[in-house]
Order: C-alpha cells, then structure tokens, then sequence
C-alpha cells in the first residue's frame, strides 16, 4: 500500500451511489443516465477521489517557462497536500513535500526565487533539492543524522514543457501516460511554444462540472450562441476515445477571440492547416487541453471541496510573440473573450451544482451529443467506485 493511502473497504462506499444508478451511468450513451447528484457533492465521495485518483495519477502542475532559472520555485496544494517544485543550481526540476521535517509548516510560500528554503518555524533550511542543510540546537541530539533527512520528495517529468508530479511511487512512466497525447497533439508541437499568460478562476462548483463543461458540445449552440457558439461548426466534430478516459476531439471552429481571426497568425509549423483547427483533448484526472490555429491550452481543474473548484488555464504561444509591441493589447482580446464564455457557462453549472444538492433531481437520460461526458464519466465512476460496484 502507498503511503498516502487509506484502505477503503466496500463498506465504505455503501450507499454513496447504487449498483443500479452506477450501471445505468455506465450504459452504452443511447441508453444512459447522468451521474446521481452524491457524486458532486458528497465529501465521502471527495475523498476517494482523492485517494483513487489523485493520489494515484500523473498531474499536470505547471510550466517549464515557470522556473526558467536557478532558484526558481512554485508551490501548489493538491486536495490539501501541499508541494514545491524548484530548479536547482544544476538545472533539474525537483519536487517535494512543501512540508518541514521537523513539524510539517510549510517552507515556502506562493513563486519566486531562492538560494534555500527556511522553516519559518525552528529555522531548520533546505537546499533546491530539499535536502536538509541546518538545524539550530539538533547537532547533540542522538541518532540525528542531518544528511539522512529532507523534505519528502515527489515524481516529478516534463512532456512538452508541462511538467507533471504524483504522489504514487509505482505511476507508470509519464512518456507512456502522455502516448495518446503525443498521437493526436504532437502535431501541434507545444514543446515549441512558451508561456504567454496564465488565467486563473474559482468556480463555486464540483470540479468534474468544469471540465464536462467544457467537453459538453451540446450547449455550444445555445448557452454561447453568441460567442462561440458562431465559429463551431456541429457536423465536424470527431471523437477518439481511449481506455482509462482519455479522449480528444477534432472539430472546425475560430479562434477565441471576439471575430474569430487571430492576432498573432498561425503557428508557423501549421501553415498546411486550416485556421478553422479546433482541438479538445482531456487527461484523467483534471486536465483538459484545448487548441486553436494560434495557440494551445492546457486547462487543469483543482477540486478545493466538493463545491469549489479552482481551474488554472496555461497560454502558450511560439516563441517570439511576446515581444510583439502590441502583446498586451492582442492577448487582452484572447482573454476578455474566455472570460466572457465563462460568465456564460458559470451560471449553468452553479445551476447543475444546485440541482445536485436537492431531493428532488433525478439524472436524465444522455444525449448522443454528450458522448465526451459520457465516455469521461464511465472512467470516473469505474475508477473512483468500481472496485466495490462492478462485480
């Protein structure tokens, strides 16, 4: 067993959601209905989520562009286990426990830069590695040995310039994790792209909402008929979907801006592609990845209780647009757009998260149209419940 785990027995999960409603979920999408309303709001049903997923899984927590230098660090909270990353003075990425080995208070605080982080606490200092460096008043202490012990470290990759950590020592290798990603997005080459803006918002909603939010091409036409809801084009839209819950989408759209055209131009290894290119791609657990012509976007989805959510979406442009003089200007128009689709889509799922907490809903039956949320929702409900329910 992990060390981050807690066993869970079929009792646990007792009552949380029927076999009946967990199988009619997982029909074939003609037949199926949407997910009871315990799945998004129960706290028990919180946890293992957090014990079967995001305990278990790679998770994209950043970008490259971030820690550009020496010193450079962030620290992220993932279901309230807290991390740093850091570049060290030879270039590695490390992560690790954002926790002091002496009590467990944190060493570091929001981004930035630094030679070592210091306990606020006792003092005790750790270098860009995590290994421990200095502790006042410990050196007479019995069987303390200062360069037997550090902050706690965590798997840490990079495909493409993300970078990804888990919690679980025996993940599978991430080249493996991201093989469909590199079949259907490679092309897009997001190695050759850098960081051009970080957008970052709260829903006060269950943190699956957001992302089959976002894969719900249903409502495109009439929650966004007035943003982007023009651009798609519905007869297009062709779906991949892979075991484990991975999916992409291939449809024709514009870019997201107010009139669809794009203000930096096509990326130039693009140039045999339509500017019409829409892309959506989803990683289990929390990571969805939107394309256009112009850019590409990884949009990953932070669950901070069962009815809020903090999503965290990542521009990222080909080198040299940042220093077009008018940057400022053209990437304002990239961003007021989404968040005008968002103010759109927000009411709907606070709506959705609402209805989950009353008596009164009852899951309808699916639309061919949501066959994305139906093939993410199977993996979900398979993954978080089916060791007790499948059988």
């Amino acid at each position: 067993m992990n060390a981050f785990e807690s066993p869970v027995r079929p009792q646990d999960t007792a009552g949380l959601i029927s076999v009946e409603a967990y199988k009619a979920s997982r029909n074939p999408v003609e037949l199926a209905r949407h997910t009871p309303g315990l799945v998004y709001a129960s706290p028990a049903v919180f946890q293992l989520e957090k014990q079967r997923l995001f305990m278990k899984d790679w998770l994209f927590v950043g970008h490259v562009d971030e820690l550009r230098n020496p010193g450079d660090y962030i620290t992220h909270s993932i279901m309230g286990e807290p991390i740093v990353v850091t570049r060290d003075q030879a270039g590695e990425l490390n992560a690790f426990y954002n926790q002091c080995a002496h009590r467990g208070v944190e060493v570091a605080e929001g981004s930035g830069n630094t030679k070592r982080f210091k306990c606020p606490y006792h003092a005790w200092t750790y270098d860009l590695q995590g290994k421990l460096i200095g502790a006042p008043f410990m050196r007479d202490i019995p069987d303390f040995d200062i360069s037997h012990c550090r902050l706690k470290p965590v798997k840490i990759g990079v495909w493409a310039g993300w970078i990804f950590i888990s919690f679980n020592r025996d993940v599978e290798p991430l080249d493996s994790f991201m093989a469909f990603f590199q079949q259907e997005f490679g092309f897009l080459h997001p190695e050759r792209c850098r960081l051009a803006y970080k957008y970052e918002i709260e829903f006060q909603c269950n943190w699956k909402f957001v992302y089959e939010n976002l894969l719900d091409i249903y409502h495109v036409g009439t929650t966004h008929a007035k943003t982007i809801g023009q651009f798609h084009d519905e007869k297009s839209y062709r779906f991949n979907r892979q075991p484990g819950g991975q999916l992409s989408i291939a449809y024709e759209t514009r870019t997201m801006t107010q009139d669809g055209q794009s203000r930096f131009g096509k990326m130039p290894w693009l140039e045999n592609e339509t500017e019409r290119l829409g892309r959506i791609g989803f990683l289990p657990p929390n990571l969805t990845f939107l394309a256009r012509c112009d850019y590409v976007r990884p949009f990953a989805h932070w669950p901070l209780s069962p009815n809020r959510t903090k999503s965290v979406a990542y521009f990222l442009f080909p080198e040299g647009v940042k220093e077009d003089p008018n940057f400022t200007a053209k990437m304002k128009d990239y961003t007021d757009f989404l968040t005008q689709v968002l103010d759109e889509d927000t009411g709907m799922i606070l709506s959705l998260q609402r209805a989950m907490e009353t008596r009164g809903f009852q899951p309808g039956r699916m639309s061919k149209m949501e066959q994305a949320i139906h093939h993410v929702v199977g993996n979900h409900l398979e993954r978080v419940f089916g060791p007790d329910l499948a059988a």
